[in-house]
């Protein structure tokens, strides 16, 4: 038996992983003791069902086990690594209600910096599933998200958390410089 979540005996089953303390933000990633010592990261992901927020260990989908929602026992959709194309009718529900900080990638056909920009944020988009969501908006087929949020030089990316921007990086950077800038805004308290 261990002790769990302000001294509830939980019986250790097969699982390896347990979690330390219960999640005040279950849009922030979870970290988890394992029984070798070493801290397991926690993707969190939504069911299209039921709504409910999951919490699946991102080991555990590497190794390509299927997860499956805790309350409704439906297939939980996977596939959130590539980046979702957003639209002017699609910002709201996509983007500005996510659970999860999101980046958007703000770009345009013709814009040659953005075509190398694209690539390193598909990456960051499979590394950091369950932790940021990623979505692209083309701002020549979408003009008014694009004034809305004042994008004046492409490319341009948002970071958007609880509804509200909270950092913007215009121009190419590099993968690094990005990811830094996204894990500042993971490891910061909720406002």
């Amino acid at each position: 038996m261990r002790f769990l979540h302000f001294g509830t005996p939980v019986a250790v089953r097969s699982q390896s992983c347990r979690s330390r303390a219960p999640a005040r933000h279950p849009e922030r990633p979870v970290r988890y003791w394992c029984r070798d010592g070493s801290m397991s990261v926690v993707a969190t992901i939504r069911c299209a069902n039921c709504s409910a927020t999951n919490r699946v260990p991102r080991e555990k989908l590497e190794q390509g086990f299927k997860a499956r929602c805790g309350r409704c026992k439906r297939p939980l959709p996977v596939a959130a690594a590539a980046p979702l194309t957003v639209t002017d009718a699609t910002f709201s529900a996509a983007v500005e209600q996510s659970p999860l900080p999101v980046l958007v990638d703000a770009w345009a056909a013709w814009c040659g910096p953005c075509r190398m920009i694209a690539r390193m944020v598909d990456e960051l988009a499979a590394e950091l599933v369950g932790q940021v969501r990623v979505a692209k908006l083309n701002v020549d087929e979408n003009p008014a998200t694009a004034s809305r949020f004042a994008i004046r030089s492409i490319p341009t990316l948002l970071v958007i958390a609880g509804g509200r921007e909270v950092d913007r990086i215009v121009g190419v950077q590099s993968k690094s410089a990005i990811r830094a800038r996204l894990e500042r805004v993971l490891t910061s308290p909720r406002r």
